[in-house]
């Protein structure tokens, strides 16, 4: 059985959206301030990307510039800071997905099981506060708060020990767990709002149901709220592994010291490194750098879609 469309129908679907363009303009009017920020800053950027493939010269341009192919890319591999930041990269992502991911969802569903209404919405301003702090200030009090001499870890481990407490911040192998839980502190408010909407849209009927079944408060929310938000789960799933390999840049970099280098040195900041902050600003090998990470990102992206449709049929494409 052929799957294409007749010329007729085509003409008819043609005919049926300028229609609807032509009556609803203003709305896809508003379409077009993204659709610029997109074709600048998104697509657009996308050409420079041939300079992973050349031996940039800034008197000759981009364009101009000599070809050495694969030679950025063979660098990368061969270089003995290939094992470290991919290490880095993948401890940091995969810490963060298997930490921060289930928390807005827990958080969620305790909060939308509570009797008292009341509170949720005091709870919930309360959480999402964090996420609106920058990236600089957030890094400033965690140096403050796990200051070892006069910060708040540093007086209540004085007060219960009574001895000098040891540097955290100095140790290398801290550096990831102190990333991941003030990501969790930061995050979990503001990213459980697509499960708070996915949650208020449950069928009450379902509740009914099942309160006139006799099931209790948790089995409620095992049999009701969980299958009820797991396709937007599973959407934020795909996402969040489409996205594993971009370590949060800003917050890693402001995190860095000469102590813990060898454990927070990522992808991300060594691409800015190599490109922008060293003396020798080597655009090349910093976007083929770049060009791979995103390579590898796209290639998880379609995995865990092809996995989200094979489980329970839902994906992003």
């Amino acid at each position: 059985m052929s799957t294409q469309m007749s010329p007729e129908l085509k003409a008819r679907l043609h005919k049926s959206l300028m229609m609807n363009i032509k009556a609803r303009w203003q709305i896809y009017l508003l379409l077009v301030v993204p659709l610029v920020y997109l074709i600048i800053f998104a697509y657009g950027p996308m050409g420079g990307l041939i300079i992973a493939f050349k031996k940039y010269n800034f008197a000759l341009g981009m364009l101009k510039s000599p070809w050495v192919g694969f030679t950025n890319f063979r660098r990368f591999f061969e270089s003995y800071k290939f094992t470290q930041v991919l290490t880095n990269t993948l401890t940091l992502s995969l810490y963060s997905l298997v930490v921060t991911f289930p928390f807005p969802i827990i958080f969620a569903l305790i909060l939308n099981a509570l009797p008292v209404k009341g509170y949720q919405k005091v709870i919930q301003t309360v959480t999402y506060i964090p996420y609106f702090i920058s990236t600089v200030v957030m890094v400033g009090l965690i140096f403050q708060v796990l200051n070892y001499r006069n910060g708040l870890y540093g007086a209540l481990f004085m007060q219960f020990a009574h001895i000098m407490p040891p540097d955290i911040l100095a140790v290398g192998t801290n550096f990831k767990h102190i990333y991941v839980w003030s990501a969790v502190w930061q995050g979990t408010g503001y990213a459980s709002i697509i499960y708070f909407a996915a949650l208020a849209n449950v069928d009450p009927t379902l509740h009914e149901a099942a309160l006139v079944d006799g099931a209790t408060r948790f089995q409620r929310v095992l049999y009701v709220d969980i299958p009820s938000i797991l396709p937007t789960a599973s959407i934020m799933l795909i996402l969040a592994v489409g996205g594993l390999m971009n370590v949060a840049f800003e917050k890693t970099l402001l995190m860095q010291n000469s102590l813990n280098i060898n454990f927070s040195e990522v992808i991300s900041t060594y691409v800015y490194k190599v490109g922008l902050a060293s003396g020798i600003n080597d655009f090349s090998f910093s976007a083929a750098i770049g060009m791979f990470n995103s390579v590898i990102n796209f290639i998880l992206l379609v995995i865990a879609n092809w996995g989200s449709k094979k489980l329970n049929g839902s994906g992003i494409f």
